[in-house]
């Protein structure tokens, strides 16, 4: 098997350690920063920057996108549940990651209208913890479907 109780357990604790350092870093940078501070010089630095519209800015906001978002996220528990089920459990665990870390982007946007982001890269945008797991999950998970498909052939 795969993933053993104490690795699931430690990719768990993993996931919810993220997730309360976004929670963290997105108060921080609301409540408590002025100016941006830089990180790697003019490069990359934390500040705050209120997102209104979905990932990559694309101009989709307002009750509509908080609709879509709901049912996207209760599909991808659905997928969690059966994957999890079934025991694809890195699967999984790739879901969870995409699910927490869309939940705590929707926390923001049903508490203020936008979504807190922190992490500003110059020259590509501005993100947060939450969006890093939601790439890295789906990313996770679109690698495991191509080499699944490799393996079938």
């Amino acid at each position: 098997m795969f993933l053993t109780y104490k690795r699931e357990m430690i990719f768990f604790v993993f996931i919810i350690f993220f997730i309360i350092l976004d929670r963290f870093f997105k108060s921080l940078a609301m409540n408590f920063l002025a100016v941006p501070f830089n990180l790697l010089g003019n490069f990359f630095s934390f500040s705050f920057s209120g997102n209104y519209n979905i990932a990559f800015s694309l101009p989709i906001t307002g009750i509509f996108l908080n609709f879509i978002i709901i049912l996207i996220i209760l599909g991808l528990v659905y997928n969690l549940l059966y994957n999890y089920k079934n025991r694809k459990k890195p699967d999984a665990f790739l879901l969870l990651m995409v699910i927490m870390g869309a939940i705590s982007n929707l926390v923001d946007r049903l508490k203020y209208g936008f979504v807190i982001d922190y992490f500003d890269l110059k020259y590509f945008t501005v993100f947060n913890l939450a969006d890093m797991m939601i790439v890295l999950g789906a990313a996770g998970l679109a690698y495991r479907v191509f080499v699944n498909k490799k393996q079938l052939r």
